[in-house]
């Protein structure tokens, strides 16, 4: 069985030879097309083995141990149900992407420094999914880490970028830093550093909280839990946009396999405990994710904060699972953690195909200002259809699949009366509250996505330029966007294809959907809960239809023009349109308060000036404010004090050398 997972090696090695030809040829012209090109077929051909490997047997698990790494643990690998779904995300995200790359790339004004990155950060990506002992996993997650830095550092001339890179690293450091403590908790005093040793050694209770909330930390600042998602809206915006898709849309799903890989399957049974604080988080994340890109005018900075709301739907549900698997409910905890896959995939989808669009904007009028866009529906009619796919599928409306993913949650949060601790019985709902408001919220943070990017009147001269993007950038949103009608209107062949990978780590799975009459999914039983996706696109599809008929049949046939209603002036000008910022201002409103302290300013002239009145907004980044702001500036302070020590002398420096030998000294001696 080890054959499947030496063949799998090859990706990566494949994916690493390329880069380092990207490297010799980056600056030639034909080098883009030449790399992307690479990487597709590479990413296609490792999906093309995943997904023979879990049509033939699912169950299946192949390992290999390769004569690297530590030398009495070598480098392991292993490819089981739970690794063989994420490397389909991972490979599926990088073929798209690479498609999309094709036509993108031409627009870069720097490929040297992207085109070397991109294929080592895919096998980054695809080594820590297969990886098998901590050695090699840390070693892959920190390869990913810094590859993807380089790539957020592409455009490193502005100063914004620079900012986002050196916060991107810090973080990734300290996530990686948390990585290893739990894995040293794992390994325990035999230092038991491969996997397969680990999940037969049961670490303690105190020991298992340690760890869980380790992983918190160190996958969680990856993935953009709140309060640990500071880096994620200053790295994406700053990447290539076919970068930041892989790195919001494919990279967090890494490291909710971390998360998922060690809480799940090494770690051993859960404490009922351990499912309230993923469920908080969970839910304080997503609300929080969501009101941060409501108050966005930046494209990319908004799609950003909305991965965060979506990562925090995710570690609700994984949270729930948790708890139900803590109580010996296997039933609800495979239907959690079945959703909880599904939004994994389904995320993957339409966060990629939002990304592609904003960099298909981005291309088309050099703008990623919402207030600067506007009108663009009529410059770029194909981009805006898809772009309108994705914000309706990540505002979780039928018959797309953001909807089945959600539905799903939901129906397992129906399930929390069935749970004996109080403490559940209280929270799970609560959270469900949550996650009902964020999506909610999702829905009118994507209305004025779409609507104020491209609808109305333009609103600066770059857009009425604007023609449509390159068919290789078109052709990979189509794609996604047909992804995400299907997963909507057929979710049971995915429910049924997540049953292995829950079954090895619940040990139960959903019934079987495909036996259900019309493709109805049926998550608990017919007389509880069903939904049918098919028969809703079928619906909508008729009923749109006919109205449109009956509108243009029997509707007047004189076509009709007239100026649009513009407050009392005859020739409204684009200005006077709603702003991403005037869309926002009520719930800003509402929520701003607590969320961002936001305070309003308006400064009015006096009775007869010409002035115009002006409205002042001031937020803040609460988490950035309350925990990394004070650690910059300890920063700081320490390193200005230590500064003067650069310029000693040589005499100084020896005393210094010599105190430190004898403090040393003294410690080793005193030491018991």
């Amino acid at each position: 069985m080890s054959t499947t997972v030496a063949l799998l090696l090859c990706g990566p090695a494949a994916f690493l030879g390329t880069a380092v030809l990207a490297a010799v040829v980056s600056r030639l012209a034909y080098a883009t097309p030449l790399i992307y090109g690479m990487t597709l077929v590479i990413s296609a051909a490792l999906l093309a083995a995943v997904a023979g490997h879990v049509a033939g047997n699912p169950g299946a698990v192949s390992a290999i141990t390769l004569p690297l790494g530590l030398p009495w643990t070598g480098a392991r690998f292993r490819l089981d149900g739970l690794s063989a779904f994420f490397l389909v995300v991972v490979n599926l995200g990088g073929a798209i992407a690479s498609l999309y790359g094709l036509g993108y790339g031409r627009h870069e004004s720097a490929p040297h420094r992207v085109l070397p990155f991109y294929p080592a950060f895919l096998a980054g990506m695809n080594l820590v999914v297969l990886a098998n002992d901590a050695f090699s996993f840390l070693l892959s997650w920190e390869f990913m880490s810094l590859t993807s830095w380089a790539l957020v550092m592409a455009h490193h001339r502005d100063e914004a970028n620079r900012r986002a890179g050196t916060i991107y690293l810090v973080m990734a450091s300290f996530g990686t830093l948390a990585l290893l403590l739990a894995f040293g908790l794992l390994a325990g005093p035999a230092g038991t550093y491969a996997f397969d040793a680990i999940r037969t050694a049961h670490p303690g209770r105190f020991a298992a909280g340690a760890v869980l909330v380790l992983m918190l930390v160190g996958a969680g600042s990856k993935a953009g839990l709140v309060p640990l998602h500071a880096w994620l809206p200053l790295a994406h915006p700053a990447a290539p946009s076919h970068v930041s898709a892989l790195m919001s849309g494919v990279m967090t799903k890494v490291a909710i396999y971390g998360f998922i890989r060690v809480v799940f399957d090494l770690l051993g049974q859960p404490a009922w405990w351990s499912g309230i604080a993923v469920l908080l988080i969970g839910g304080v994340t997503a609300v929080l994710g969501i009101l941060h890109a409501l108050m966005e005018k930046d494209l990319k900075r908004l799609l950003a904060y909305s991965t965060i709301e979506n990562i925090g739907v995710i570690f609700a549900s994984l949270g729930l699972a948790l708890a139900f698997h803590a109580n010996a409910m296997p039933s609800a905890a495979a239907l959690a953690f079945t959703a909880a896959l599904f939004h994994v995939l389904n995320h993957s989808f339409f966060k990629s195909l939002l990304f592609f669009g904003a960099g298909a904007v981005l291309s088309a009028t050099g703008e990623r200002d919402m207030e600067k866009l506007g009108g663009l529906i009529h410059r770029l009619p194909v981009t805006s259809f898809v772009f309108l796919v994705g914000c309706v599928s990540i505002s979780a409306l039928p018959p797309f699949n953001g909807f089945a993913s959600e539905w799903l949650v939901f129906q397992a949060i129906l399930r929390s009366p069935e749970l004996p601790q109080w403490g559940l019985k209280v929270i799970v709902p609560a959270v469900g509250g949550m996650l009902a408001l964020s999506a909610a919220l999702a829905a009118a943070c994507f209305v004025k996505a779409f609507g104020i990017t491209f609808l109305g009147r333009a609103r600066s001269a770059a857009v009425e330029r604007a023609q449509e993007v390159d068919r290789w950038s078109l052709s990979a949103m189509a794609m996604l966007a047909a992804f995400c009608l299907l997963a909507g209107i057929l979710p049971g062949f995915v429910i049924d294809g997540l049953s292995p990978v829950t079954l090895s780590l619940i040990g139960d799975s959903m019934p079987v959907q495909m036996a259900q009459p019309w493709l109805s999914i049926v998550p608990i039983a017919e007389s509880r809960s069903s939904y049918n996706g098919l028969l809703v696109f079928v619906f909508i599809t008729i009923s749109a239809s006919l109205a449109a008929f009956v509108i243009h049949r029997f509707a007047s046939h004189a076509l009709r023009r007239g100026p649009a209603w513009g407050c009392g002036f005859a020739d409204a000008v684009p200005a006077a349109q709603y702003t991403a910022v005037s869309f926002a201002q009520p719930i800003r409103r509402v929520f701003g308060g607590f969320a961002f302290r936001a305070r309003e300013t308006v400064e009015m002239p006096v009775p007869g000036a010409l002035e115009p009145a002006r409205l002042k907004v001031d937020m803040h980044d609460v988490a950035w404010e309350i925990f990394y702001q004070p650690i910059a500036g300890a920063i700081d302070f320490a390193t200005e004090r230590l500064n003067h020590l650069q310029f000693l002398t040589i005499r100084r420096y020896l005393t210094l050398v010599f105190l430190y030998l004898v403090i040393l000294l003294l410690v080793l001696a005193l030491w018991p």
